[in-house]
């Protein structure tokens, strides 16, 4: 019997294959081998919860009024949380009834907000490369991408002035996130003025992908699109735990900027889920409420993560400025080698697992991301194993690992 009737619908048909996915199940094949693993692939934080964000669950789980469905828009405190971080970290002032949108993590927003603002066919601006729901929500809801490809040249940052003026005239949307996942790049102020500069011209809505201000270092401090005049009448930035506490798996994020499209995305929020499970919303206010001597933690371990893992890669031929946030490292793939094939490469002889940068986009090909979430003592085994199986960069002849 045909199975034909039983298709997905052609948004999902669109979709191009997830290649987090299909390393998952090349991970699972290489454990059955009796690989060791060391999995640098995904942007999941190895450290755990801070203990007070865990007693606060625990305590909130314990209270009864907690049991029943959240309210749509969050919990009043957790908003004002959100807002008196905001402020705290950027100096933005934000009304938490109407400029702050509690979220079970921001893929989770990112994906939805397209749904609620992009109709089929609309034009949406998305980095290339770049984070994937960012490009993935917009396909999902019909519209289409014009990818603003990121050069290293240009320190991966976009290029306003070659988007074309009638392209530009009919872009709804422009998706953008620094620093940046997966390039690790950031952009100064004055990028952040031109773009609100930009978007106001042309009428576009940004959308800001702020998840890794708070894994900033050496005295860098990331930018919030909301801190530049006039970019709430026009832009909204999203937010998560995940990465600076350690709660991946917890997913809780938000969104904070313009009311009006918070409202849209909160209309479309109250048809699909019930929102964040209040005793996580408690837990999650505390996260917000640690003394920066946690941040300074979180960012050290990354830091020396960042030297020595810079330092290692360096020795196989590898030049890596430091990066002044993220947890990632962009890495240029040996010449001859395309991304897929030198991460599947990677994997197979020493068992260490890359993400290849065509995951984020057809502008990450000829990269891998690094992920920082191993001790020194696992990345420098990692690097052993790099060493032993011959792999490293040589920006002249191919590079065969074995």
């Amino acid at each position: 019997m045909s199975l034909s009737w039983m298709s997905p619908a052609e948004r999902i048909q669109k979709l191009p294959p997830y290649v987090f996915a299909r390393l998952d199940e090349l991970k699972a094949k290489a454990r059955e081998q009796g690989l060791d693993l060391i999995d640098l692939g995904m942007g999941n934080p190895d450290g755990p919860t801070p203990q007070p964000v865990i007693d606060a669950a625990i305590a909130a789980l314990q209270n009864p009024a907690n049991h029943g469905y959240p309210p749509f828009e969050g919990t009043a405190s957790f908003r004002r949380a959100i807002t008196q971080w905001y402020h705290r970290r950027y100096g933005v002032t934000l009304n938490p009834d109407s400029e702050a949108l509690p979220l079970l993590g921001s893929k989770e927003g990112l994906g939805h907000l397209a749904i609620a603002y992009i109709n089929p066919g609309d034009t949406v601006l998305v980095p290339s490369p770049s984070y994937p729901v960012h490009f993935r929500g917009p396909i999902i809801a019909g519209g289409v991408i014009h990818n603003l490809i990121l050069k290293e040249e240009n320190n991966w940052l976009i290029d306003l002035a070659a988007i074309p003026d009638e392209v530009a005239r009919k872009a709804k949307i422009l998706y953008f996130n620094y620093p940046s996942n997966p390039t690790a790049a950031t952009a100064p102020r004055d990028f952040f003025e031109e773009i609100v500069a930009f978007a106001r011209k042309y009428e576009i809505l940004l959308v800001h992908d702020l998840c890794y201000a708070e894994l900033a270092f050496d005295g860098y401090q990331p930018t919030s699109l909301l801190e530049i005049p006039g970019a709430k009448e026009i832009g909204v930035e999203f937010h998560t735990l995940s990465k600076t506490y350690n709660m991946a798996g917890w997913r809780v994020g938000f969104v904070v900027g313009n009311p009006h499209v918070i409202q849209g995305l909160r209309t479309l929020k109250t048809n699909l889920d019930y929102g964040i499970f209040s005793a996580l919303q408690t837990a999650a206010e505390t996260a917000l409420n640690l003394p920066d001597t946690y941040l300074h933690e979180v960012q050290q371990r990354y830091r020396t993560r960042r030297d020595f893992l810079i330092d290692g890669l360096g020795k196989l031929g590898w030049n890596i400025p430091k990066t002044e946030a993220t947890m990632y490292l962009w890495i240029k793939c040996p010449v001859g080698m395309n991304s897929t094939d030198f991460a599947l490469n990677v994997l197979q002889q020493t068992g260490v697992v890359l993400t290849p940068g065509n995951a984020f986009g057809v502008g990450g090909e000829g990269y891998v991301r690094i992920s920082l979430i191993a001790d020194c003592d696992r990345l420098g085994e990692a690097l052993q194993r790099f060493k032993e199986a011959g792999i490293c960069y040589q920006s002249e002849v191919s590079v065969s690992a074995g």
